[in-house]
């Protein structure tokens, strides 16, 4: 029992799960926010809210529905449910009329869904092991019910979205992935009109693979040859072995569905997460950036390959090593053509003096530290995003898959 006389103890909380898993099947989706609130209260909680990331990374915005404390928006920057979400950590904050403000960390996976923040009079590390067991089952339950509805992604929209930028979004995968070899975050600007720009990855055994792309063009011609190219990529790696053959697949893709005067460059890796050894191959993108201890050590080259869909010769594969804790970032030309001061380009001189000047702060981890880098840059180019602006970091640090315990 807590202190507030609520039950926490591991077979309630065995209880209360199941009930909650049990009755969530087969509720419709508008549902499972209420129940979630009213299983709560058994524990002695209140003031339930669920707050969802909203597309442009800046807000927390809270899930409406009966039951559920329903406030503003919460900025992700300076407040509790922000360092809860971008941090993964569950974070406490006393209350002055006595109680506890808990906020919660949605995980799928390692995804980062959203928040979810409850009252208690009292935590314990019973209710602690409770609340973060509850939240797990939380965040599965609005990914499985968020392909159902529309309801979630209204919530997290603020302003309105493109067909385009709509196509875009629901062709991503998940915009970061934590295992504890490697870690990988996306993030794509503007929002709410991204056209081309597109990345997609999979870890199969011990091999990251990874592609950023960037169709020419704007609005859904863009869209659609981003849709395409990440297809026929998605089609060559559950197929193929090698980087080259995945480049001559989407090649031949793009240049029979839009013909010779379209193309979309690309880079393709793979990277082994438990030796650190990457091959590249770079499709008239700019070269990835390689960051260490913070700092641009400088470019990955890779050979002269041409942009997917003008039907170049096979691409020579380069092989980088990385060192533990080495980060690769990867970025569209969005990011260094936007004209800025004269109408000069952005350019990447700029875009290294940005990362190193946030490497000198402590890191918050790769979802937050991308994050920052983002809305920086975007504040350097004055608010301006013109074309697709997108970034994608891996962070390598390594280890043998069978050297961590699924036990412990």
């Amino acid at each position: 029992m807590g202190e507030d006389g609520a039950d926490r103890s591991g077979g309630f909380g065995e209880q209360l799960l199941g009930r909650l898993l049990d009755r969530a099947r087969l509720l419709p989706p508008q549902l499972v926010a209420p129940l979630i609130a009213e299983e709560v209260t058994r524990i002695g909680g209140r003031d339930l809210s669920i707050l969802l990331q909203d597309y442009a990374q800046e807000l927390l915005v809270p899930l409406p529905g009966r039951m559920l404390h329903a406030g503003q928006p919460e900025p992700m920057a300076g407040t509790p449910a922000g360092r809860a979400f971008l941090s993964g950590k569950t974070v406490e904050v006393p209350q002055g009329g006595g109680g506890v403000r808990v906020y919660l960390p949605l995980l799928d996976g390692s995804d980062h869904v959203g928040v979810m923040a409850l009252t208690l009079d009292s935590l314990g590390e019973d209710g602690r092991r409770l609340m973060n067991r509850l939240a797990g089952l939380v965040a599965d339950m609005l990914v499985t019910k968020a392909a159902y509805t529309d309801q979630f992604f209204l919530a997290r929209r603020r302003e309105p979205m493109s067909v385009s930028a709509e196509i875009q979004w629901n062709l991503l995968p998940p915009l970061t992935m934590s295992v504890p070899q490697v870690q990988v975050a996306g993030i794509l600007e503007p929002a709410y009109r991204v056209a081309g720009d597109s990345f997609d990855y999979a870890l199969n055994d011990n091999i990251l693979h990874a592609a950023v792309i960037d169709a020419m063009g704007h609005g859904l011609d863009a869209a659609t040859m981003a849709t395409v190219a990440i297809g026929a990529y998605r089609h060559a790696r559950r197929v193929f072995i090698s980087l080259a053959e995945k480049y001559a697949f989407m090649d031949d893709a793009i240049s029979r569905q839009f013909g010779p005067d379209h193309f979309a460059t690309a880079q393709l890796m793979h990277l082994n997460i438990a030796t650190g050894e990457m091959e590249l191959v770079n499709a008239g993108h700019p070269a990835p950036l390689l960051i260490h201890d913070g700092r641009v050590v400088g470019q990955l080259e890779s050979a002269t390959t041409l942009p997917v869909g003008f039907g170049g010769e096979l691409p020579r594969i380069m092989e980088h090593a990385l060192q533990r804790g080495d980060r690769v970032l990867c970025y569209t030309d969005g990011i260094i053509e936007e004209r800025v001061h004269g109408g000069e380009p952005f350019g990447e001189e700029r875009l290294i003096a940005c990362v190193n000047r946030l490497g000198e702060e402590p890191s918050q981890g790769l979802r937050a530290d991308l994050r920052r880098l983002s809305h920086t840059l975007k504040r350097e180019r004055g608010g301006r995003t013109s074309d697709d602006a997108t970034l994608f970091m891996i962070e390598w640090r390594g280890g043998a898959a069978d050297h961590f315990s699924v036990l412990g």
